[in-house]
């Protein structure tokens, strides 16, 4: 990669140029985001896989502009028009908006009334006029009368919408005019459609709307612009016409010398005109999307983190579960899993109205309580959620099983899926359902990697932002989630082992077609034996798998096979097996990790193996808590202000979090009702994650809108 290249990433990213190259290199060399973060920390000083991952997307971003400019100077040297100072210029480019006006005036264009007024034999008068080489305009123009041209005034206006193009075209204009737009306001008007739609009064805050570009918040740009899509708003920026058009003439005369009266007043048309006709729509265009492309970076990083909550998400573990999907006239569904999540049985019961069978209900789900041992209780947060919970509170339930609310968000997009068809091809939407909810409840991650993020109910304004950024930015949080945590190579799906570095799709069937026709691995090194998978993938994959039972213990850790040698030296110099020394703490603390610094490992490798030698495999999730919302509330009517409840945060956004205080409606804590330290904060995620258990206060009830404010107390 270049030099130029190398150095924009350091400065957007804040790191240093030498582990940008490094990184760029491994890339080159495919590895995988994982892979490099957490086994390569000696050559990116310690960068986590945020962070490298940030590297990887620019660096994909600058070899496209790559492209792109050997592309334009391809276009501008046939054209006969490349010189060594615009070529320069190009090459130092790493701002896409300044390369491409660059370029603007040797891109092909339509047919304008520059080209007209040109194919007219009017470019000498306006090259006069640019140069400022006339006094006379008027004078000057009746020299170029033909058939094409009928009178002194149309010589004067094609010569200006030359000039009006020109100027339009320059670099520097345009970039100047980016600075005012970009501090001034953005202005949204309501539409005569919006004003008479019922569904625009969800904007209805910025019919009259006006903020600095500088200042608005991400969720309120991305709102207005959605309007402005839909119809309902008139978008611009109020930069001042008048004002805009000084500072170009200025500019403009600056840089020659300036004219005669006459002539002013002509460049001052074209002016004028190349503003209201040509920049101001361009250049309005242009800064709202450098405001959005920054909104989205936004919007898809707070859709990353609640995502990263999301599949971190405490699981129960390997317990006998009750799954219950939850509903009134078409009944609960059960589902009995076994402790690797197989299903064992399923039914539905009635227990609500209307057909309210509640003895025939608690007969069935105590009978399967006592048959199947059941160990947890997983009740989707859905409709009749605080019903059926109540109903199965008043059971007898097994000493140890406990009930857990679990979110629905993505379990009927999964129970339609072709997963979910693999899985249960005989079985019914809403017995795959039912085995979702148990299932995330007993792992989430392994659940919920089988279901397009976007379904998940996280995040703000999804479908808004740049999709591409969106999908790349979701990929490489489930990956790094999926990594961070470690898959056991044995029970995983296939669904699961995709996202483990450097595996994929295809390699992920093959290698459970692999265990499925020769048995469960053995060790690591047997992954060689699998069709297709190398030992470049081998590296990538190999310690990020675990085995459990393997007869080296060292298979079901996180210490990677290229550092097992390492791990034989400590265990020799202490005088044991390595099997003794993993998982001794004792034995570990013994170990100087600067004794074994070499060329090929460093010292912060060293303290990673160290620390999991100490526990090996460790998961980094917490364990999964039982909940109860408010007895005394059902209904948005049961609501008061003043009100102390229980609550599960259900997504996070810029604005605030929003909460399921147990009734059909969310309640949303603004940003500015919350606190940490006894101070506000500005940024929730600061303060809350994704499915914390909070208490918050009723501030305000709605119920014509069906909203809910609330404040965040102290927990």
């Amino acid at each position: 990669m270049e030099q130029i290249y190398t150095d924009a990433i350091a400065a957007k990213l804040g790191v240093k140029g030498w582990q940008v190259e490094n990184c760029a290199e491994m890339f080159a060399d495919g590895n995988t985001v994982p892979f490099i973060s957490r086994y390569r920390k000696e050559k990116t000083g310690g960068l986590d896989d945020v962070q490298v991952a940030q590297i990887r997307h620019w660096t994909e971003v600058f070899e496209e502009m790559a492209r792109r400019k050997q592309t334009i100077l391809t276009t501008i040297r046939e054209q006969g028009k490349l010189t060594a100072e615009l070529e320069d210029a190009i090459a130092r480019c790493v701002v896409s908006s300044e390369l491409e006006d660059l370029y603007l005036p040797f891109r092909p264009k339509r047919r304008t009334r520059a080209t007209v007024a040109r194919e007219a034999g009017l470019e000498p008068l306006a090259d006069l006029f640019d140069g400022i080489k006339v006094s006379n305009p008027e004078a000057e123009a009746r020299k170029y009368l033909s058939d094409k041209v009928e009178s002194v005034e149309a010589a004067l206006s094609g010569a200006r919408d030359i000039l009006a193009e020109r100027i339009s075209e320059t670099a520097s204009v345009r970039e100047t005019l980016r600075d005012i737009f970009r501090s001034r306001r953005i202005v949204s008007k309501v539409t005569k459609a919006g004003s008479s739609d019922a569904e625009a009064q969800k904007y209805k805050s910025y019919f009259d709307y006006a903020e600095p570009l500088s200042r608005i918040a991400p969720h309120r740009l991305l709102a207005i612009l959605r309007a402005q899509n839909e119809g309902f708003l008139n978008v611009h920026i109020d930069a001042d016409p008048e004002k805009c058009g000084n500072k170009l003439y200025y500019d403009f005369c600056h840089q020659r010398r300036y004219p005669s009266e006459a002539l002013g007043a002509q460049i001052r048309m074209a002016i004028d005109d190349a503003f209201s006709r040509l920049l101001a729509p361009s250049i309005t265009n242009d800064v709202l999307r450098e405001c959005k492309e920054k909104a989205d970076e936004a919007s898809v990083s707070i859709f990353g983190e609640n995502l990263r909550q999301l599949l971190l998400a405490p699981p129960v573990g390997q317990k006998r579960t009750l799954a219950i999907d939850p509903g009134f006239r078409n009944g609960c569904k059960l589902a009995v899993l076994d402790e690797g999540g197989r299903l064992l049985h399923h039914e539905i019961i009635f227990p609500h109205p209307p057909q309210s069978q509640k003895v025939k209900s608690i007969v069935a789900v105590s009978g399967i309580l006592e048959k199947y041992r059941i160990e947890a209780i997983a009740i989707g947060n859905g409709t009749a959620s605080r019903e059926t919970e109540a109903f199965i509170r008043r059971i007898e339930l097994p000493a140890g099983c406990k009930v857990f609310s679990v979110s629905e968000d993505g379990a009927s997009i999964y129970s339609a899926s072709d997963a979910a068809r693999e899985e249960f091809p005989d079985e019914d939407v809403t017995v795959r359902g039912a085995v979702s909810i148990g299932r995330r409840l007993m792992d989430p991650l392994a659940e919920l990697v089988k279901i397009d993020p976007k379904s998940l109910g996280v995040g703000q304004y999804q479908y808004d932002v740049d999709q591409n950024l969106l999908r790349e930015k979701l990929d490489d949080t489930v990956q790094s989630c999926v990594n961070s945590v470690g898959v056991n190579l044995n029970t995983a799906s296939p669904w699961l082992l995709r996202y483990v570095a450097g595996i994929g799709p295809s390699l992920a069937r093959s290698i459970v077609g692999y265990r499925d026709s020769h048995g469960s691995f053995s060790s690591r090194s047997e992954l060689l034996d699998v069709p297709r998978l190398g030992a470049k993938v081998f590296q990538q994959c190999a310690g990020f798998l675990r085995i459990s039972g393997a007869a080296n213990p060292l298979d079901n850790s996180a210490v990677h096979p290229e550092a097992y040698p390492v791990v034989d030296r400590m265990a020799a110099d202490l005088g044991v097996d390595t099997a003794s020394l993993v998982g001794n703490a004792e034995l570990c603390a013994r170990i100087d990790p600067h004794a074994y610094v070499s060329d090929s490992v460093g010292l912060p490798t060293l303290n990673d193996i160290l620390k999991e030698l100490v526990k090996p495999g460790r998961d980094p999730r917490e364990s999964a808590g039982e909940f109860s919302f408010s007895e005394d509330v059902h209904s948005i009517e049961d609501l008061v202000a003043g009100m102390e409840l229980p609550g599960i945060v259900t997504n996070i956004t810029a604005f605030g979090a929003f909460v399921d205080i147990g009734i059909h409606e969310n309640g949303l804590i603004h940003v500015s009702q919350m606190k940490k330290g006894g101070a506000r904060v500005d940024d929730p995620s600061r303060v809350l994650k994704l499915h914390q258990h909070v208490r918050v206060s009723v501030l305000t009830v709605d119920l014509d809108r069906k909203r809910i404010g609330l404040r965040l107390l102290d927990s």
